[in-house]
C-alpha cells in the first residue's frame, strides 16, 4: 500500500491539497483528527463525494456531513461538555489545573508551597485547589470599582506571584503593589494601559501576554465590511469604564474614515443600558455593528448576541466567545490559550526569574470566527474568499 502525505495548515491551503489529490487518484483518504478538519468538513466531503473518493474519518462529524466511514471520538461533544462551563468556571478551574503542573515537582524540591493570587473582574466559579501550590481567588462579580480593594487584599497576603486575566484586573494589580511579581493574560493593550514600558524588557513587577486587542480594530472593520459591503454606518457598543474597551474604541476611530465609515458610539455603563443603545442604533439606521469585549460586555453576552438578533443587525464582536452564544463574526486573540501560557511566566518567576527582565508575549495568530447559523437568520451571505480564510465556521 502506497500512502501519500499531505500537509494542511490553513482553511486556504485545503484547495491546493484538493488540486494534489485529483491529480494523484488515490483508492482512499484518510482524513486525521485536526479542528481544521472538523470545522471544515463539509468542503472535505463535497469534495469527496464529488471524485468519488472514500474516505475514512478521525471524527464522526465528518459522517455526518457525507463521508464514508470514522473511527474516535465527537469533537463537538467533547467541545460541549466543556462549553457547560461558563467563562468563570474555566478560568477558576485552569488556574488550579495548569498552574499546579509545571510547578509541583519544583514546589516539592524546593521545600516551599507557593502562593498565587488571582484577580478577576467577573463572577466566582469553583475554587481551585492544587496539591503544591496554595492559590488566592479573588472575583470582582463584574464591577471594576471593587478591583483596587481586592487587590490590597491580595497583596496583603504576601503572595509570591498574581496572576492578572484582562486590562481592569492588571490595573488595579498595578496600583496596588510595585514589588509582588504580577502576571497578566488578554490585556488589550499593555503598554497602552502603563502597564509596562515596552514589551521587550518591561520593567517593574509585570509582564505577561496581550491581546493586542485595541491594535485590530481596523482589521475588524475590514471584515465587518466584507460581510456588509454596503455599509457606512457602524454603531459601537463600549464600556467608558473599561480601559480596554477606550483604547479599542481609539483604534476604530481612526481606522473607520479610510473604509468609508462612520461610528456611531454607544456607552454601555451597566445592563440597563443595553434596549436603550439597541434602539438608539435602529433609530439612526446602523448598518452593522462591533461589540467590545470587555468587563460588562462579555460577562452578559448571550443578552447582547440575543439583542442583536432581535434587531437584525450584523455584529463583530471582541471575542469568540460572543459568536459560540450566537454572534455573527469575531476576529482576536484566543483567550483561554493566553490564560494557560500565563502559567509559564509564574512558572519562570517562582524559579527566580524577574517579571521586568521577561519579554511580554505578543499574538501572532489571531481566531475569525464565522458563525453561519447566524449569517442564514440574517440573510447574509458570507463570501467564500471569507470562508476560506477563517479558523472556525459554526454550522
Amino acid at each position: 500500500m502506497k500512502v501519500q502525505a499531505l500537509e494542511v495548515r490553513t482553511a486556504g491551503g485545503l484547495e491546493e491539497t484538493f488540486k494534489a489529490i485529483v491529480k494523484e487518484r488515490p483508492g482512499a483518504l484518510l482524513v486525521m483528527a485536526d479542528r481544521l478538519f472538523l470545522y471544515n468538513r463539509q468542503r472535505i466531503m463535497d469534495f469527496a463525494t464529488k471524485q468519488h473518493v472514500p474516505g475514512v474519518h478521525a471524527h464522526s462529524e465528518l459522517v455526518e456531513a457525507g463521508g464514508f466511514m470514522s473511527f474516535g471520538p465527537s469533537y463537538p461533544s467533547m467541545h460541549r461538555r466543556a462549553a457547560y462551563f461558563d467563562r468563570r468556571t474555566f478560568i477558576a478551574s485552569m488556574i488550579g489545573a495548569v498552574l499546579s503542573a509545571p510547578l509541583a515537582i519544583e514546589a516539592q524540591q524546593a521545600g516551599k508551597v507557593p502562593r498565587i493570587g488571582f484577580l478577576f473582574y467577573g463572577s466566582p466559579g469553583p475554587s481551585p485547589e492544587g496539591q503544591n501550590i496554595a492559590i488566592e481567588v479573588q472575583f470582582a462579580n463584574g464591577r471594576v470599582g471593587q478591583l483596587p480593594e481586592l487587590a490590597a487584599k491580595l497583596v496583603r497576603l504576601k503572595l509570591d506571584v498574581i496572576v492578572t486575566p484582562g486590562t481592569p484586573a492588571s490595573m488595579a494589580a498595578k496600583q496596588a503593589t510595585s514589588t509582588i511579581p504580577i502576571v497578566f493574560a488578554g490585556v488589550a493593550d499593555a503598554v497602552g494601559a502603563g502597564l509596562v514600558g515596552n514589551f521587550a524588557r518591561p520593567g517593574g513587577n509585570m509582564t505577561g501576554l496581550t491581546s493586542i486587542s485595541a491594535e485590530l480594530g481596523g482589521k475588524r472593520l475590514e471584515l465587518l465590511k466584507e460581510v456588509v459591503p454596503k455599509a457606512s454606518r457602524v454603531a459601537v457598543l463600549y464600556n467608558p469604564a473599561d480601559r480596554s474597551n477606550v483604547l479599542v474604541l481609539k483604534e476604530l476611530q481612526e481606522s473607520a474614515p479610510a473604509l468609508g465609515l462612520t461610528l456611531q458610539v454607544l456607552q454601555l455603563r451597566g445592563p440597563g443600558e443595553f434596549e436603550g443603545a439597541f434602539a438608539a442604533m435602529t433609530r439612526a439606521r446602523a448598518h452593522a455593528l462591533f461589540g467590545a469585549a470587555g468587563v460588562l460586555t462579555t460577562e452578559h453576552r448571550k443578552t447582547l448576541v440575543d439583542l442583536a438578533a432581535k434587531s437584525r443587525i450584523p455584529a463583530m464582536w471582541g471575542e469568540r466567545q460572543f459568536v459560540e452564544a450566537g454572534g455573527l463574526l469575531s476576529y482576536a486573540v484566543n483567550f483561554y490559550d493566553q490564560l494557560r501560557r500565563a502559567a509559564i511566566y509564574v512558572d519562570k518567576i517562582l524559579k527566580g526569574a524577574k517579571p521586568g527582565d521577561l519579554p511580554v508575549e505578543q499574538p501572532t495568530t489571531f481566531d475569525f470566527v464565522i458563525n453561519l447559523k447566524t449569517a442564514k437568520a440574517l440573510g447574509l451571505t458570507i463570501p467564500q474568499s471569507l470562508l476560506l480564510r477563517a479558523d472556525e465556521v459554526i454550522q
